[in-house]
């Protein structure tokens, strides 16, 4: 790890929150992820939305690399004072609110595969009754 072994307080971790400057807490020790947030696989947004929070729980839950974990060692800053982490930044699990989101995302999904096979399937039929009727009127008139 890095030479530096200062003792931060959330209050301290916590100004580090935006693209410039982002800081993250993981198994109680801060990280200066800045210089690798273009490089994130998963993108900057899921290093900037692990900001003002403990991110132990997110971090773990992707199921990071052996070689991920050991590339963390040179943003390390320092060490966490868990004593200091309000509650509400607790990442504490949110596995009900994620399910209403997910069954709410794959109801809307199923109503959008039927309604991109539906609509083709009226437009050809608005098409061949305006050609049939169009024609069955212009015999008539012709008669």
């Amino acid at each position: 790890m890095g030479s530096k072994s200062e003792t931060l307080t959330f209050e301290d971790v916590a100004k580090h929150n935006h693209k410039n400057d982002c800081w993250i807490i993981v198994n109680k020790k801060v990280y200066d992820v800045t210089p690798f947030l273009d490089d994130h696989p998963g993108g900057d947004e899921a290093l900037l939305s692990a900001t003002g929070k403990d991110a132990t729980t997110d971090f773990e839950d992707v199921g990071h690399s052996d070689s991920a974990t050991e590339m963390m060692e040179k943003y390390y800053v320092g060490e966490f004072d868990a004593n200091t982490l309000p509650v509400e930044a607790r990442n504490n699990p949110t596995a009900p609110i994620q399910a209403s989101t997910i069954n709410s995302n794959q109801s809307s999904g199923v109503l959008l595969k039927f309604l991109q096979y539906l609509v083709p399937l009226l437009i050809l039929g608005v098409a061949f009754a305006l050609q049939y009727y169009g024609k069955r009127s212009k015999s008539n008139e012709s008669q």
